[in-house]
């Protein structure tokens, strides 16, 4: 075998290799989207929060997953949204015909005013999550709890028509 056909044999290998990987990125970012797409929640910041200095609050994201679970049992209809660093007192809930929206804030904390952040992942400021629900739901009976950072939103299911009314967490 001469060094031009040893080179085009490299070369095929080297673009079947670019290729396989190529296809593997593809796949996980469409499944990243489509995981995500509808998690990921716009976060606004106030202009009035004071403790962050404005080079911290350029790196602050704009976007952030709030990752989600909608389960359809014989009885209810089961919402588990994960809101870390948030307490029940930050979130409020509505319903309205067969959405569910839920909103919240998430304040910014530093330990110190003086410190430099090298990774800002985490987005600050006041959010909306809406969720489609599958069946109309009994609101006069649904609940929600808030453990570990999970707002846990059961809505026992209806076959009648709904209409808008707030949740309160317990």
């Amino acid at each position: 075998m001469n060094m031009l056909e040893s080179i085009k044999e490299k070369s095929k290998l080297i673009g079947t290799e670019i290729s396989r990987t190529l296809d593997g990125l593809s796949e996980g970012w469409r499944e990243l989207l489509s995981r995500s797409n509808a998690s990921l929640t716009h976060f606004t910041r106030s202009k009035d929060e004071g403790s962050i200095s404005v080079t911290t609050s350029n790196l602050l994201p704009r976007w952030g997953l709030l990752a989600g679970e909608l389960e359809e049992t014989g009885d209810d209809v089961l919402v588990r949204v994960e809101l870390p660093g948030l307490n029940k007192e930050d979130c409020e809930i509505t319903v309205d015909g067969n959405m569910l929206c839920i909103r919240g804030q998430r304040r910014f904390e530093s330990a110190t005013t003086d410190s430099t952040f090298h990774v800002m992942e985490r987005a600050y400021g006041s959010f909306q999550r809406t969720i489609v629900l599958p069946r109309n739901v009994l609101l006069d009976r649904a609940t929600a709890s808030f453990t570990n950072g999970v707002l846990t939103v059961r809505l026992p299911k209806d076959e009648k028509g709904i209409k808008a009314q707030k949740i309160v967490v317990s």
